[in-house]
């Protein structure tokens, strides 16, 4: 770490809770997630970050790959859309509509949420176990500009870790991406 120690939750604590709006009108609770899910997997997005881009269809993938096994993938927006109109709540409904999201997508306006994880670039990725335990934080995967040249799948790894009762190796990675924008 640099002088500046990343804040927010430790990998092996509770993850924070949150209660944040969707672009489906409903109120998101993590304690709803706990109830329904095995894994919840919480990812960093920006409806306009190149590197969110090049992970859509991955993330995309990832839902649709484990979710009949337990495992849910909620996409959280931190941005301020007062320093950049394309991270309204209205531009967050077309960018998922427009990039046919197939897992929900919150907004964290008051930042609240992202601070509490410690995120602080998009896409970062957060594995939650069924205690509410953050199991994994980091990247997605070792190859943001390749899919098809990625040769450790982090979150993914940590998702089937989690789900067979295994350890997470390695519990984080350092994350690449676009900074998150911070209210001033």
């Amino acid at each position: 770490m640099t002088l500046m120690e990343k804040t927010g939750t430790p990998v092996g604590s509770y993850a924070p809770d949150f209660e944040l709006p969707g672009i489906d009108d409903r109120v998101h609770h993590l304690f709803d997630y706990l109830q329904n899910w095995q894994v919840i997997g919480v990812v960093f997005l920006s409806n306009h970050c190149p590197e969110v881009f090049t992970y859509l269809d991955r993330l995309k993938h990832i839902q649709a790959q484990f979710e009949h096994q337990g495992f849910t993938l909620v996409g959280i927006n931190a941005n301020d859309a007062q320093q950049n109109s394309e991270e309204s709540f209205n531009n967050m409904k077309r960018f998922a509509l427009e990039k046919q999201l197939n897992f929900p997508y919150l907004w964290d306006s008051t930042q609240d949420v992202a601070h509490g994880f410690g995120a602080e670039r998009t896409p970062e990725a957060f594995v939650i176990d069924r205690q509410g335990v953050l199991r994994y934080s980091g990247q997605i995967d070792d190859n943001p500009q390749q899919a098809n040249a990625v040769s450790v799948p982090y979150l993914q790894n940590a998702i089937v870790a989690v789900l067979s009762g295994q350890e997470v190796n390695p519990k984080s990675t350092k994350v690449n991406g676009c900074v998150i924008q911070w209210r001033h």
